[in-house]
């Protein structure tokens, strides 16, 4: 059961957690119509309805509406609207409704949307319902969706190898957790992920490893520790004189969202550049590091290389 979203290890419902997601400007765009009478339409252009301006009230009903969505639908989080907005177009048999939502916050408001034009068209029923007994809602539908995950969606996948910096590890005195999520998480997305290696904190043996993917054509290269502020702390100080672009973009979202949550995290040195054609980000070593930087990175990290194939923002 626990691969359901909405469902415990019991299978009793529950409402899914977003507090591990960065908030970012999401907005979705919902439609409907309501069918009636070419004599009612007439009315609703005319204002002549005998409960009074119908459009007018059923604007302010469903921008309500799509503030009390999370009263209304039991596992919908509460979320700070930025705006709301409705629409009516008239036509010779029908209303259509349309209905923009923005937020930013962690989920998306594909539901307030829904809910404004549902209770925007309720509530013209209600109006119109003494002049019309024909009315029928239909075609609510969800019509656009922009930000969170699925705004950034990319088909390609780039070619990954995972490094794991740690003495202790590559001793075997530990055990890695860190680069287990990093790999789970990208093959769970796609990517194909040609090495995983573990070395201890010795600049040469990362430098020459990192150099081999590099000259093998790796795409995306991910390490994992030798970022804090230890004496065996070495792994940006290996790659960063390599870089020849810094993405500081990349390294102030991992920045701003592991601050979010951890005080300490101000305390990791991670980067994020270009060796050769190689894309290379240096995370911390915690599990928690690793989580987080595929919550902030997939899949919008993918975008990167169609822009390094020279095809811009497309």
């Amino acid at each position: 059961m626990s691969g359901f979203s909405h469902l415990d290890d019991a299978g009793h419902v529950r409402m899914v957690d977003v507090s591990h997601k960065p908030g970012t400007m999401r907005t979705a765009k919902a439609s409907g119509h309501i069918a009636m009478k070419p004599e009612t339409i007439l009315m609703l252009q005319k204002g002549d309805m005998p409960k009074g301006n119908v459009l007018t009230t059923a604007k302010v009903a469903g921008i309500q509406a799509a503030k009390q969505t999370a009263h209304l639908i039991p596992l919908c989080h509460q979320l700070n609207l930025s705006w709301v907005d409705i629409d009516f177009s008239l036509h010779s048999d029908r209303v259509v409704i349309d209905a923009t939502v923005s937020t930013k916050e962690a989920t998306g408001v594909e539901m307030e949307a829904l809910t404004a034009v549902s209770v925007a068209a309720l509530t013209m029923y209600d109006m119109c319902k003494a002049v019309d007994k024909t009315m029928e809602i239909g075609a609510v539908r969800l019509v656009q969706k922009i930000g969170g995950k699925s705004h950034h969606q990319s088909a390609y996948r780039p070619l990954t190898s995972l490094l794991v910096t740690s003495d202790s590890i590559a001793a075997g005195a530990a055990e890695d957790r860190s680069g287990a999520i990093l790999k789970d998480g990208l093959e769970a997305v796609g990517c194909r992920v040609s090495a995983f290696r573990v070395v201890p904190d010795e600049p040469s043996e990362i430098a020459a490893l990192v150099d081999s993917w590099v000259s093998e054509g790796v795409e995306l290269i991910i390490t994992s520790g030798g970022t804090g502020l230890g004496p065996r702390d070495v792994t940006v100080e290996t790659l960063l004189p390599r870089f020849s672009r810094r993405l500081a973009g990349v390294e102030q979202a991992l920045f701003q969202w592991g601050q979010g949550k951890i005080r300490t995290a101000m305390l990791s040195r991670l980067a994020a550049g270009m060796i050769g054609s190689s894309l290379v980000i240096c995370l911390p070593g915690s599990p928690g590091a690793a989580r987080d930087a595929l919550e902030v990175l997939v899949p919008t990290i993918f975008h990167a290389f169609s822009m390094i194939q020279g095809e811009g923002h497309q």
